[in-house]
């Protein structure tokens, strides 16, 4: 019994943790394109989405994501996940994602900080290196040892392109 509980607390917060990251790189985003607005407008705006940001952050994308990791660890406990080729593969990518979380962080504290190194465009593309991450550790978790790594890496180079597309995509719709 307490695995279900755990795996259901571990499903739910790996979707709030995808869904802060998600969103707040959708916020840097919007951030920015407002740092290149005129006053007033770029101040108030400015205001608005940086309090957005931290409570996002800190209320949200990191408990989430502290909570996935420890409810992930007891589960892989509990169910004896740790021996298991699949698993291991796993935990290489949500290493990544964890990665790729305090890459937001160090992007939200330089936000704050008024700095703004990346434009709107390169933190689109940002913004799908999770959705990468998302369908890689879904894929591995679902299908195991069924997956061929050749498919496996096939497949995500394929969603990569597809999304790489979609972003030059909306950028020539949002341009014209």
């Amino acid at each position: 019994m307490t695995y279900l509980y755990l795996k259901s607390l571990h499903i739910i917060f790996v979707v709030t943790w995808f869904a802060g990251l998600f969103y707040m790189v959708r916020l840097f985003i919007y951030t920015t394109e407002a740092h290149h607005q005129e006053e007033p407008k770029r101040s108030i705006l400015l205001e608005q989405l940086l309090l957005m940001q931290k409570r996002l952050w800190y209320i949200i994308a990191w408990p989430s994501a502290i909570i996935t990791l420890i409810a992930g660890t007891w589960l892989a406990i509990e169910s004896g996940f740790w021996t298991m080729p699949w698993f291991h593969l796993k935990v290489l990518f949500v290493i990544g994602l964890f990665l790729y979380h305090i890459l937001c962080q160090k992007l939200y504290t330089q936000m704050t900080k008024g700095l703004f190194k990346y434009s709107s465009v390169q933190l689109r593309i940002w913004n799908e290196v999770a959705t990468l991450f998302l369908f890689a550790i879904v894929f591995i978790v679902v299908l195991k040892s069924t997956l061929s790594w050749i498919w496996g890496v096939i497949g995500l180079v394929l969603i990569g392109i597809l999304l790489m597309l979609g972003i030059k995509i909306y950028k020539k719709i949002r341009n014209d």
